[in-house]
Parts: C-alpha cells; structure tokens; sequence
C-alpha cells in the first residue's frame, strides 16, 4: 500500500509543477500580448544560442565518462597501490564525476561564446 501512495505522490508532484510552469507562463505571455507588447520576445536569446539539448548531452556524456574514469582510476589506486576500496572508489568517482561537470560547464560556455 506505501508503494502506491508514494507513486501516486510522485506523479502529482510532477503534475502539479508541470501545471504551475504551464499556466504561469501562458498568463504572462496572454498580459505582454494585452498590453501589446512584440510577439518576437518569446524567441528572443534562442537564435543565438546553442540547443539545450546538445548541452545537456554534451554534460551527461561527460558525466558518465567521469565516472568510468573514477572507476578505473580507483581500481587501479585499490589493486596497484593497495588503498582501501572503501576510500578508493568513491573519493575518485566523485572527483572525477565533478571535474567533468566542470569540463562541460567550460565547454559550453566556450561553444556560447563561438556560436554568437
């Protein structure tokens, strides 16, 4: 019975947000339309810019190959050097999941800045 009321949770939640985003953003659009504001400011700041989804490909597949890095960087500290797994394997993972967080958060700023 818990697992379906926290399924049942979990999916108004996201309905509601979805719903919140939705209609708040129809009744700004339909007030800036009433007072007879340019339709174009809408598109505004996307002709220029790169597709989200590029960018957000573009950091998952330099998390996921952060953290195959931090997995083999940490087998090779646990069976090399002989450093605890319990040390090992999560202090490199998450090092290295951050520095390619931070890689991507590079690249795109320097593709942001190519692109315009």
């Amino acid at each position: 019975m818990g697992e379906i009321i926290i399924f049942v949770g979990f999916f108004s939640v996201i309905f509601s947000i979805a719903y919140l985003f939705f209609t708040t953003r129809n009744k700004e659009r339909l007030a800036l339309i009433e007072k007879g504001v340019d339709a174009g400011i809408f598109l505004k700041g996307r002709s220029g810019n790169l597709p989200i989804w590029k960018i957000i490909v573009l950091n998952v597949s330099l998390l996921l190959m952060g953290i195959g890095m931090g997995i083999f960087i940490g087998s090779v500290l646990h069976f090399g050097l002989g450093v605890d797994d319990d040390i090992a394997f999560p202090g490199t993972i998450f090092f290295m999941a951050g520095l390619s967080l931070f890689l991507g958060l590079m690249l795109s700023k320097k593709f942001m800045e190519n692109k315009e």
